[in-house]
């Protein structure tokens, strides 16, 4: 199976040793990512700022996929402190319909640049 970079200028460039998605066959592998604002590369301010800024890094990845959240079958997010869960479904609902993608919501200790959530995911694109 041959596999393919997916990358998008309009989400963060890659900080590190990895690439904002992986294709194989007709999956899609989403790299976590953090707000960060793709054009200053800098952290945005406030828990549902960052929960945005996540979900449209996100999407921009997904779209040079050639994909939407419809095509999301699993999303991982991680939050620093689970209080924000909430807010995070919250948030969530702006940007997914029924039926919603499996997902797991897992407390950790920290995150890069002082984030207070990363989301990663799968999608599958017909």
């Amino acid at each position: 199976m041959s596999k393919s970079v997916i990358s998008s200028d309009k989400a963060p460039a890659a900080i590190g040793t990895y690439s904002q998605a992986i294709k194989a066959g007709n999956t899609v592998y989403l790299s976590g990512q953090i707000p960060l604002d793709p054009k200053t590369m800098e952290l945005v301010q406030g828990f549902e700022e960052q929960t945005v800024q996540v979900f449209e890094n996100l999407k921009a990845v997904i779209e040079a996929a050639g994909g939407s959240f419809k095509d999301v079958v699993k999303l991982n997010i991680f939050l620093t402190d689970l209080a924000h869960f909430a807010k995070v479904n919250e948030v969530m609902g702006r940007y997914f319909e029924q039926p919603y993608p499996a997902r797991a919501a897992i407390g950790v200790a920290s995150l890069p640049r002082g984030s207070l959530v990363e989301m990663d995911g799968i999608l599958v694109l017909d």
